[in-house]
Formats: C-alpha cells, structure tokens, sequence
C-alpha cells in the first residue's frame, strides 16, 4: 500500500498541491482524477520520485519515501512499474527487445530466461506473434499493450500509469483498462492510474481519488460516484449527454429497490 500524509507542494511561490491525505490499495486500481492543471500529474511524479515533496510523506508499506537515500530509491524503483501518456518505446528495438530491455538491465537471468518472460508478458496482453516487429509497425494501441508487458516485466509491486488512454480509441481504450484491471488483480499490484477519461472511471475504478485545485475534493469508488452529491465531481465525471443519462438510470434503479 502507498499512503500520503500531508503533502505539499509549491513551485516557487505557487501551491500545487495543498495537504494531500490518501491510501493507494493493493490489488486494486487506484485512479487519480480531475480537470486539467489540478495538480494530479504533480501528484504521481512525487509518488514516484521525479518531484520531492515541500513537505509531507509518502509512504510504500510504511517506508518512507522522500527520506530514503538515492541507493535506497534506486532500489525501491525496481519494484515499480511505469506506463507513460506516449508508448515510450524505443523505436530502434523490436517488440521482444523493448520487453526485455528492462530485464537486460537490471535481471540476473540468463538471455534464454530474459527472452522466456519477456514472451510471457507479450502473451499477457494478447502480443504474442509481434515480437519481432519495430513500434512503427504497429497500431497505437498495440504500442501501449507493448508498454504494459515493459511495464510487469519485472513484476513490479507497484503500477504506474499515466493517461494510459491517450489519444486511443473507445474500444481499444477498453481493452487496456480490461488489461490493467486484470493485470492488477492477478498480481496483486498496488495499480495508480492518473486519468481524464471517465469511461475508466466508471469501468474500473475502485479507489477513486478527485483533485480540485491542488486539493483532495472527494474520495471513493466508481459506485459511489453515481450517488455522489458533489457537484465538482458530477461536473467532471458527467460532462456528457450519455453519462447522465447512465447516473439518472443508476439513481432510479437504486430508488425503485
């Protein structure tokens, strides 16, 4: 579990965030949620340790963080996985190798082992006969499969993934929020998926947390944000002529029981 105590943070004399408190459940996906300059990105390079905190903690199983050393950073690195907005892949390098790069790097295995998971995890997101093509060949979304079995390679503890729908499609956008929800489930990760689309919202989000202007406006579940009252957040999440529709049937349903 990755929990944060009091966070704080300011560039200059601005604040971007302003005393986050918020636990991050294993085996469940933990989506950060808000408009755009809220401060959710902020949030997840602190978790992840391209920002430090002004102040506050940001524990992994009650270590902390920020008051690690670099070596013990490095080393808790190794047990996290990062999905970014683009693929990230190397376009130089095949499916197979983008995979494996992570292993060649900091695995003790042996090529043929190397070469073995990395095929696992291209299994794991229905990749399997693409290893020997290069990212340009492939769709978009396949690109983002790849970066995922980069991403579990190493059987990260914890999962990070940065708008991991971006600039996808509906349907492939289903598929990988279908992938990472059962990706999270089956390793029991500790899953943070910082995003704007809102169908993910209501499809897998299981620990929700909104930002507001730097601060935590609500906390919950994808149910819960059917009957939520808060009006920031129904004024995020059903923007649209179709999701209010979806909450005004939730709310009948739930009135007729």
């Amino acid at each position: 579990m990755i929990e944060v105590k009091n966070l704080y943070k300011s560039f200059d004399d601005k604040e971007v965030l302003h005393d986050i408190n918020f636990q991050f459940e294993d085996g469940k996906t933990n989506l950060i949620i808000g408009q755009s300059g809220s401060g959710k990105t902020v949030l997840m390079k602190n978790l992840v340790g391209l920002l430090e905190p002004t102040s506050g903690e940001v524990l992994y199983d009650e270590r902390d963080f920020v008051k690690m050393s670099k070596k013990e950073k490095v080393m808790m690195r190794r047990e996290m996985g990062m999905i970014f907005q683009s693929a990230a892949l190397f376009d130089s390098l095949t499916v197979l190798e983008n995979v494996m790069f992570p292993l060649d790097m900091f695995s003790p295995m042996t090529y043929r082992e190397r070469r073995r998971r990395a095929m696992e995890c291209l299994e794991r997101v229905n990749l399997h006969g693409a290893e020997d093509k290069f990212p340009a060949e492939i769709s978009g979304g396949m690109q983002k499969r790849v970066a995922i079995a980069r991403a579990i390679v190493l059987k990260p503890k914890y999962l990070f993934c940065d708008e991991p729908n971006s600039g996808l499609d509906p349907k492939t956008s289903l598929v990988i929020d279908e992938l990472l929800s059962g990706i999270t489930h089956d390793l029991n990760t500790t899953t943070i998926i910082n995003t704007h689309d809102m169908n993910s919202v209501m499809g897998i989000g299981e620990n929700i947390l909104f930002i507001y202007k730097g601060h935590k406006e609500w906390q919950g579940t994808s149910s819960d944000v059917i009957a939520s009252n808060n009006q920031r957040l129904n004024d995020l999440v059903f923007a649209s002529d179709l999701f209010k529709k979806v909450k005004e049937v939730e709310l009948e349903e739930e009135h007729e029981k």
